[in-house]
Protein backbone atom coordinates (compact mmCIF):
# COMPACT_ATOMS: atom_id res chain seq x y z
CA UNK A 1 0.00 0.00 0.00
CA UNK A 2 0.83 4.00 -0.45
CA UNK A 3 1.92 5.54 2.70
CA UNK A 4 3.63 8.74 3.36
CA UNK A 5 6.50 8.68 6.27
CA UNK A 6 9.13 11.01 7.12
CA UNK A 7 12.55 9.87 5.95
CA UNK A 8 16.07 12.05 6.60
CA UNK A 9 13.28 14.90 7.17
CA UNK A 10 11.63 14.53 4.08
CA UNK A 11 8.10 13.55 3.12
CA UNK A 12 8.74 10.26 0.92
CA UNK A 13 5.61 8.23 -0.63
CA UNK A 14 6.61 4.87 -0.30
CA UNK A 15 4.76 1.28 -0.85
CA UNK A 16 4.74 -0.37 2.90
CA UNK A 17 2.75 -3.84 3.80
CA UNK A 18 -0.64 -2.79 5.30
CA UNK A 19 -1.14 -3.05 8.92
CA UNK A 20 -2.55 -5.92 10.75
CA UNK A 21 -3.95 -6.93 13.98
CA UNK A 22 -1.40 -7.02 16.16
CA UNK A 23 -3.17 -7.30 19.59
CA UNK A 24 -6.26 -7.56 20.95
CA UNK A 25 -8.78 -4.28 20.11
CA UNK A 26 -6.95 -2.99 17.51
CA UNK A 27 -8.71 -1.74 14.40
CA UNK A 28 -7.57 -1.25 10.55
CA UNK A 29 -8.81 1.85 9.09
CA UNK A 30 -9.18 2.41 4.82
CA UNK A 31 -8.44 5.93 4.36
CA UNK A 32 -10.87 8.11 2.96
CA UNK A 33 -9.67 11.98 3.89
CA UNK A 34 -7.12 13.25 6.00
CA UNK A 35 -6.75 17.20 6.49
CA UNK A 36 -3.18 18.17 5.78
CA UNK A 37 -2.08 20.01 9.32
CA UNK A 38 0.29 23.03 10.10
CA UNK A 39 2.46 20.57 12.48
CA UNK A 40 2.15 18.01 9.39
CA UNK A 41 4.34 20.87 7.70
CA UNK A 42 6.37 21.81 10.36
CA UNK A 43 7.43 18.12 11.12
CA UNK A 44 8.66 18.21 7.49
CA UNK A 45 10.62 21.24 8.08
CA UNK A 46 11.92 19.84 10.78
CA UNK A 47 10.15 22.78 13.04
CA UNK A 48 7.79 20.77 15.16
CA UNK A 49 9.25 18.21 17.28
CA UNK A 50 6.96 17.88 20.37
CA UNK A 51 5.22 14.43 19.62
CA UNK A 52 6.69 11.34 17.31
CA UNK A 53 7.69 12.27 13.26
CA UNK A 54 4.78 10.17 12.23
CA UNK A 55 2.31 12.22 9.48
CA UNK A 56 -1.32 12.44 9.35
CA UNK A 57 -3.63 13.21 12.69
CA UNK A 58 -6.82 14.22 11.14
CA UNK A 59 -8.36 10.70 9.32
CA UNK A 60 -11.69 9.56 8.52
CA UNK A 61 -12.79 6.33 7.10
CA UNK A 62 -14.09 2.89 6.70
CA UNK A 63 -13.26 -0.20 9.14
CA UNK A 64 -11.51 -2.56 7.13
CA UNK A 65 -10.77 -5.27 10.17
CA UNK A 66 -11.63 -4.96 13.49
CA UNK A 67 -10.46 -7.06 16.93
CA UNK A 68 -13.20 -5.88 19.28
CA UNK A 69 -17.21 -6.28 18.95
CA UNK A 70 -18.37 -3.18 19.36
CA UNK A 71 -16.67 -1.88 15.94
CA UNK A 72 -17.55 -3.79 12.51
CA UNK A 73 -16.27 -4.17 9.18
CA UNK A 74 -17.39 -1.09 6.57
CA UNK A 75 -18.33 1.31 9.42
CA UNK A 76 -17.18 4.96 8.73
CA UNK A 77 -15.04 6.09 11.39
CA UNK A 78 -12.74 9.02 12.58
CA UNK A 79 -9.80 7.90 14.70
CA UNK A 80 -7.75 9.86 17.02
CA UNK A 81 -3.93 9.40 17.23
CA UNK A 82 -3.02 10.92 20.62
CA UNK A 83 -5.35 8.89 23.50
CA UNK A 84 -4.21 9.64 27.39
CA UNK A 85 -5.02 6.74 30.12
CA UNK A 86 -7.59 8.61 31.80
CA UNK A 87 -5.90 7.16 35.35
CA UNK A 88 -2.50 9.22 35.65
CA UNK A 89 -2.44 12.18 38.58
CA UNK A 90 -2.40 14.08 35.45
CA UNK A 91 -5.64 12.81 33.89
CA UNK A 92 -7.55 12.97 37.37
CA UNK A 93 -6.12 16.58 37.70
CA UNK A 94 -7.80 17.95 34.48
CA UNK A 95 -4.58 17.95 32.65
CA UNK A 96 -5.29 14.56 30.51
CA UNK A 97 -3.20 15.73 27.33
CA UNK A 98 -0.26 15.91 29.77
CA UNK A 99 -0.69 12.56 30.40
CA UNK A 100 2.85 10.67 30.12
CA UNK A 101 0.52 8.51 27.41
CA UNK A 102 -1.25 10.90 25.25
CA UNK A 103 1.86 11.23 22.69
CA UNK A 104 3.20 7.97 22.76
CA UNK A 105 0.13 6.72 21.11
CA UNK A 106 -0.48 6.91 17.09
CA UNK A 107 -1.47 5.56 14.28
CA UNK A 108 0.29 3.10 12.29
CA UNK A 109 1.94 4.05 9.90
CA UNK A 110 -0.24 7.58 10.41
CA UNK A 111 -2.84 8.83 8.69
CA UNK A 112 -1.63 9.50 5.41
CA UNK A 113 -1.51 6.11 4.14
CA UNK A 114 -4.18 3.81 2.30
CA UNK A 115 -4.76 1.82 5.35
CA UNK A 116 -3.55 2.42 9.17
CA UNK A 117 -4.16 0.61 12.33
CA UNK A 118 -5.37 2.27 15.43
CA UNK A 119 -3.73 0.56 18.12
CA UNK A 120 -6.01 -1.42 21.43
CA UNK A 121 -4.92 1.52 23.49
CA UNK A 122 -6.47 4.55 21.57
CA UNK A 123 -9.74 2.23 20.78
CA UNK A 124 -10.62 1.18 24.15
CA UNK A 125 -10.55 4.13 25.20
CA UNK A 126 -12.55 5.96 22.97
CA UNK A 127 -10.37 7.10 20.32
CA UNK A 128 -12.68 6.07 17.25
CA UNK A 129 -15.50 7.46 16.78
CA UNK A 130 -18.77 5.96 13.85
CA UNK A 131 -19.75 9.18 11.59
CA UNK A 132 -23.40 9.55 11.13
CA UNK A 133 -24.55 9.44 7.53
CA UNK A 134 -25.08 12.98 7.35
CA UNK A 135 -21.32 13.84 8.11
CA UNK A 136 -19.06 13.05 4.93
CA UNK A 137 -15.36 11.98 5.03
CA UNK A 138 -13.96 15.50 4.84
CA UNK A 139 -16.26 16.49 7.51
CA UNK A 140 -14.78 13.80 9.67
CA UNK A 141 -11.54 14.93 9.21
CA UNK A 142 -12.17 17.67 10.81
CA UNK A 143 -13.17 16.54 13.78
CA UNK A 144 -9.89 16.44 15.70
CA UNK A 145 -8.37 20.10 14.74
CA UNK A 146 -12.26 21.42 15.71
CA UNK A 147 -11.47 19.41 19.19
CA UNK A 148 -8.58 21.39 20.30
CA UNK A 149 -10.89 24.24 19.53
CA UNK A 150 -13.74 23.02 21.46
CA UNK A 151 -11.13 22.40 24.84
CA UNK A 152 -9.30 25.41 24.48
CA UNK A 153 -12.47 27.75 24.27
CA UNK A 154 -13.74 26.04 27.35
CA UNK A 155 -10.50 26.90 29.31
CA UNK A 156 -11.67 30.76 28.98
CA UNK A 157 -15.15 30.23 28.74
CA UNK A 158 -16.57 32.24 26.37
CA UNK A 159 -19.97 33.99 26.91
CA UNK A 160 -23.00 35.10 25.28
CA UNK A 161 -21.91 38.74 23.72
CA UNK A 162 -18.38 38.54 24.41
CA UNK A 163 -15.87 40.46 22.06
CA UNK A 164 -13.24 37.81 20.97
CA UNK A 165 -10.32 38.63 18.85
CA UNK A 166 -8.35 35.57 16.90
CA UNK A 167 -5.06 36.72 15.89
CA UNK A 168 -4.04 34.22 12.84
CA UNK A 169 -6.31 33.56 10.85
CA UNK A 170 -5.20 30.31 9.75
CA UNK A 171 -7.44 26.78 9.21
CA UNK A 172 -7.10 26.84 13.15
CA UNK A 173 -7.57 31.05 13.51
CA UNK A 174 -10.74 30.30 11.23
CA UNK A 175 -12.11 27.14 13.09
CA UNK A 176 -11.88 29.84 16.46
CA UNK A 177 -13.67 32.02 14.64
CA UNK A 178 -16.54 29.97 13.41
CA UNK A 179 -16.58 28.33 17.21
CA UNK A 180 -16.67 31.55 18.99
CA UNK A 181 -20.16 32.71 16.98
CA UNK A 182 -21.44 29.17 17.50
CA UNK A 183 -20.74 29.71 21.35
CA UNK A 184 -22.73 32.98 20.90
CA UNK A 185 -20.03 35.38 20.96
CA UNK A 186 -20.92 38.56 20.04
CA UNK A 187 -18.24 40.94 18.19
CA UNK A 188 -15.46 38.68 16.74
CA UNK A 189 -12.70 40.32 15.32
CA UNK A 190 -9.75 38.14 13.13
CA UNK A 191 -6.83 39.49 12.48
CA UNK A 192 -3.41 38.22 9.96
CA UNK A 193 -0.84 39.78 7.78
CA UNK A 194 -1.91 37.41 4.52
CA UNK A 195 -4.68 39.68 2.94
CA UNK A 196 -6.17 36.36 1.87
CA UNK A 197 -6.54 35.14 4.72
CA UNK A 198 -8.07 38.00 6.11
CA UNK A 199 -10.93 37.90 2.85
CA UNK A 200 -11.31 34.83 4.06
CA UNK A 201 -11.97 35.23 7.60
CA UNK A 202 -14.80 37.75 6.38
CA UNK A 203 -16.62 34.46 4.25
CA UNK A 204 -16.46 32.46 7.46
CA UNK A 205 -18.11 35.01 9.77
CA UNK A 206 -15.84 37.22 11.32
CA UNK A 207 -17.61 41.02 11.89
CA UNK A 208 -13.83 42.62 10.92
CA UNK A 209 -11.29 41.42 9.81
CA UNK A 210 -8.29 43.12 10.33
CA UNK A 211 -4.32 43.29 7.91
CA UNK A 212 -1.79 43.40 10.49
CA UNK A 213 0.65 44.89 8.23
CA UNK A 214 -1.41 47.78 6.96
CA UNK A 215 -2.96 49.12 10.34
CA UNK A 216 -2.25 48.85 13.78
CA UNK A 217 -4.83 45.75 15.34
CA UNK A 218 -4.83 46.94 18.80
CA UNK A 219 -5.65 50.73 18.16
CA UNK A 220 -8.89 48.83 15.88
CA UNK A 221 -9.98 46.52 18.55
CA UNK A 222 -10.02 48.93 21.04
CA UNK A 223 -12.41 51.57 18.72
CA UNK A 224 -14.68 48.21 18.00
CA UNK A 225 -14.99 47.76 21.71
CA UNK A 226 -15.69 51.11 22.61
CA UNK A 227 -11.79 51.77 24.22
CA UNK A 228 -12.21 48.69 26.40
CA UNK A 229 -10.14 45.86 24.64
CA UNK A 230 -11.85 42.31 23.79
CA UNK A 231 -13.06 40.39 26.57
CA UNK A 232 -10.89 37.51 25.15
CA UNK A 233 -7.80 37.13 22.98
CA UNK A 234 -7.01 34.06 21.27
CA UNK A 235 -3.56 33.97 19.47
CA UNK A 236 -3.81 31.53 16.54
CA UNK A 237 -0.08 31.70 15.77
CA UNK A 238 3.21 31.16 17.33
CA UNK A 239 4.74 34.46 16.61
CA UNK A 240 6.24 36.37 19.13
CA UNK A 241 4.59 39.86 17.71
CA UNK A 242 0.79 37.92 17.66
CA UNK A 243 1.25 36.95 21.67
CA UNK A 244 2.25 40.70 22.33
CA UNK A 245 -0.62 41.88 19.88
CA UNK A 246 -3.68 40.08 22.31
CA UNK A 247 -1.76 40.68 25.60
CA UNK A 248 -1.90 44.75 24.56
CA UNK A 249 -5.05 44.50 22.82
CA UNK A 250 -7.18 42.71 25.59
CA UNK A 251 -9.21 44.55 27.96
CA UNK A 252 -8.24 44.89 31.55
CA UNK A 253 -9.39 41.69 33.58
CA UNK A 254 -9.55 40.00 30.16
CA UNK A 255 -8.07 36.50 28.89
CA UNK A 256 -5.61 35.82 26.48
CA UNK A 257 -5.80 32.42 25.31
CA UNK A 258 -2.33 30.76 23.89
CA UNK A 259 -3.33 27.91 20.85
CA UNK A 260 -0.56 28.52 18.56
CA UNK A 261 2.79 26.96 19.14
CA UNK A 262 5.52 28.98 19.33
CA UNK A 263 8.96 28.24 18.32
CA UNK A 264 11.27 26.57 21.04
CA UNK A 265 13.49 29.68 22.69
CA UNK A 266 10.23 32.44 21.93
CA UNK A 267 11.16 35.28 24.37
CA UNK A 268 8.65 37.86 24.59
CA UNK A 269 9.58 41.80 25.70
CA UNK A 270 6.84 42.49 27.69
CA UNK A 271 6.13 44.06 31.30
CA UNK A 272 4.89 41.33 33.35
CA UNK A 273 3.74 43.99 35.81
CA UNK A 274 1.25 44.85 33.38
CA UNK A 275 -0.47 41.40 33.91
CA UNK A 276 -0.86 42.10 37.55
CA UNK A 277 -2.25 45.52 37.26
CA UNK A 278 -4.57 44.72 34.80
CA UNK A 279 -5.67 41.36 35.66
CA UNK A 280 -5.18 39.57 32.75
CA UNK A 281 -5.19 35.75 32.44
CA UNK A 282 -3.12 33.80 30.17
CA UNK A 283 -4.40 30.70 29.54
CA UNK A 284 -2.78 27.57 27.62
CA UNK A 285 -4.20 25.17 25.45
CA UNK A 286 -2.70 22.05 24.15
CA UNK A 287 -4.44 19.00 21.96
CA UNK A 288 -7.84 17.88 22.63
CA UNK A 289 -9.32 14.33 24.62
CA UNK A 290 -12.21 12.55 23.50
CA UNK A 291 -14.94 14.20 25.40
CA UNK A 292 -13.81 17.06 22.91
CA UNK A 293 -13.36 14.85 19.74
CA UNK A 294 -17.53 14.00 20.85
CA UNK A 295 -18.48 17.33 20.80
CA UNK A 296 -16.61 18.43 17.65
CA UNK A 297 -18.45 15.31 15.83
CA UNK A 298 -21.69 16.68 17.42
CA UNK A 299 -20.74 20.02 16.48
CA UNK A 300 -20.66 19.19 12.52
CA UNK A 301 -23.48 16.92 12.60
CA UNK A 302 -25.48 19.55 13.93
CA UNK A 303 -23.86 21.62 11.30
CA UNK A 304 -23.51 24.24 13.97
CA UNK A 305 -19.70 24.63 12.35
CA UNK A 306 -19.75 24.35 8.96
CA UNK A 307 -16.20 22.60 8.20
CA UNK A 308 -16.87 22.59 4.69
CA UNK A 309 -16.44 26.52 4.21
CA UNK A 310 -12.65 25.86 5.18
CA UNK A 311 -12.11 23.69 2.38
CA UNK A 312 -9.70 24.86 -0.56
CA UNK A 313 -7.80 22.05 -2.20
CA UNK A 314 -8.50 18.17 -2.42
CA UNK A 315 -5.47 16.30 -3.73
CA UNK A 316 -5.07 12.18 -3.59
CA UNK A 317 -2.58 10.61 -1.53
CA UNK A 318 -0.12 10.03 -4.56
CA UNK A 319 0.01 13.87 -4.69
CA UNK A 320 1.24 14.63 -0.98
CA UNK A 321 3.89 16.92 -1.87
CA UNK A 322 2.19 19.34 -4.06
CA UNK A 323 -0.12 19.47 -1.20
CA UNK A 324 2.34 20.51 1.07
CA UNK A 325 4.05 23.03 -1.56
CA UNK A 326 0.52 24.59 -2.15
CA UNK A 327 0.11 24.81 1.71
CA UNK A 328 3.65 26.55 2.30
CA UNK A 329 3.00 29.43 -0.42
CA UNK A 330 -0.11 30.54 1.69
CA UNK A 331 -2.72 30.15 -0.67
CA UNK A 332 -4.47 27.71 0.68
CA UNK A 333 -6.68 27.14 4.15
CA UNK A 334 -7.33 23.53 4.20
CA UNK A 335 -6.12 20.80 2.17
CA UNK A 336 -7.52 17.40 2.24
CA UNK A 337 -5.78 14.54 1.44
CA UNK A 338 -8.20 11.80 -0.06
CA UNK A 339 -7.42 8.11 -1.32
Amino acid sequence: MKAVVLENGKAVIKELPKPTIKEKGDVIVEMKACGLCGTDVEKICGQYTASQPILGHEPSGIIEESSVDFLRKGQRVFAHHHVPCYECYYCTHGSPTMCPYYRKTNLDPGGFAEFFRVPAWNVVRGGILVLPDNVSFDEGAFIEPLATVVRAQNRVRINKGDSVLVIGAGPMGLLHVMMAKAQGAGTVIASDISDYRVEYASKVGADYSLNSRKGDVVSEVKKLTDGRGADIAIIASGAPQAILTGLFAVRKGGYVLLFGVPYKGTVLNYDISELLNSEISIISSNAAVEEDTKKALELIAQKKVDVTKLITHRLPLDQFNEAVRIAKEGEAVKIIIYD
